[in-house]
């Protein structure tokens, strides 16, 4: 049995927009995900998150997170990462598509209340090395 820390890991660093399987692995089924972002507040299930990176899929050519902090207590995890995306449309370029901090409580050793805020990527240098944990 894996620690609630390496479930979350595993979960980020898994090609979620090529591997459909991941979602059924990680995510229990009755998952709630709270999410704040820079376009407002969203509350998503288990077909919304599923369905949200089917639809990035046909947008993204490369879809991969990069953690910068990994944070657990019992069954909490707290995780701090940016997803960065080459586009079909200019594949040879990579961008932070997304900054994110999200809460994990892990249920049956899946995925189940996560705790989300996000802003939009920004790729100025200064911002790229505040997410290299030190």
């Amino acid at each position: 049995m894996n620690s609630a820390k390496e479930i979350v890991r595993s979960f980020y660093e898994t090609d979620l927009i090529h591997d459909v399987e991941a979602f059924s692995k990680y995510l229990h089924p009755e998952i709630i995900l709270y999410w704040n972002s820079s376009f407002g507040f969203n509350k998503k299930d288990f077909n919304d998150i599923k369905t949200m990176f089917s639809e990035m899929a046909l947008s993204f050519e490369t879809f991969r997170c990069e953690i910068s902090h990994l944070i657990a207590e019992g069954s909490s995890v707290t995780i701090r990462y940016t997803y960065f995306a080459k586009t079909i449309e200019n594949p040879e370029k990579e961008d932070a598509i997304a900054h994110f901090i999200t809460i994990w409580e892990l249920k049956d050793d899946k995925l189940y209340k996560g705790y989300q805020i996000s802003q939009q990527g920004d790729n100025t240098p200064e911002s790229m090395m505040s997410f290299i944990s030190k």
